[in-house]
């Protein structure tokens, strides 16, 4: 079958505000008609239910925020990147901001055969001793294994933590909270998460801001 797109733009974008709370199934939907709405000339798959031919890196646990998301769309004619980058933001959602918009070869493997690596820092939001939390961390980067049960559809999965773990740091904010900065793998099979991270430090995710900083694909230099 014939390719019915001639260009393929990644858009890097930041997601806070209100749109934390968006789930990543309704944010694609929001990208969606944000780009219908700005005229974007995107390409559309083939068959009875059509959709837009864009995929996103991953997905951002819901309330998280972020100021490195990616998500790549191919278009059926081309534009120049930072004008299309305007007129989608011109109709886009509050607390989506599309900041670079540039131009990748079409051919390139898929945003999600691509990721290497994420960082993420997590802010408590409560006073926590900062020295204590360096212990705690010092305790998961010694260990060998640390194993972590998570439930899919039913069914608990026992699997080991620590090997998805690149490094861990601990520092203070500006406003004397503790912080945990995470570099952690984001591969298909060998993916880590925050909350994993904040289960093997007996903390609840819950009681912090965590926010994406970088991800890395593959070729790139990390930071």
């Amino acid at each position: 079958m014939e390719a019915n797109y001639v260009q393929r733009l990644r858009m890097t974008f930041s997601k806070g505000g209100a749109a934390r709370y968006t789930s990543h199934l309704d944010l694609a939907r929001a990208l969606e008609r944000a780009l219908n709405r700005a005229k974007i000339p995107m390409a559309y798959t083939q068959g009875f239910n059509r959709r837009p031919r864009m995929q996103m890196a991953t997905a951002l646990s819901l309330g998280y925020t972020s100021e490195y998301e990616l998500s790549d769309i191919l278009l059926q004619e081309k534009m120049e990147p930072e004008t299309a980058r305007q007129q989608l933001m011109a109709k886009m959602a509050p607390g989506i901001d599309v900041y670079k918009m540039e131009e990748v070869t079409i051919s390139a493997p898929s945003l999600q055969a691509s990721t290497v690596e994420t960082t993420y820092l997590a802010t408590l939001l409560d006073p926590y001793d900062v020295a204590k939390l360096q212990q705690q961390v010092d305790a998961i980067l010694s260990a060998e294994s640390i194993m972590r049960e998570k439930v899919r559809k039913n069914k608990v999965r026992e699997f080991d933590l620590r090997p998805l773990i690149i490094d861990l740091k601990t520092q203070e904010s500006k406003e004397g909270l503790a912080q945990i900065w995470m570099r952690l793998y984001l591969q298909p099979s060998r993916t880590g998460r925050p909350d994993d991270v904040f289960g093997a430090l007996g903390l609840d995710p819950l009681d912090a801001r965590i926010h994406r900083l970088k991800i890395v694909l593959e070729g790139e230099v990390a930071d």
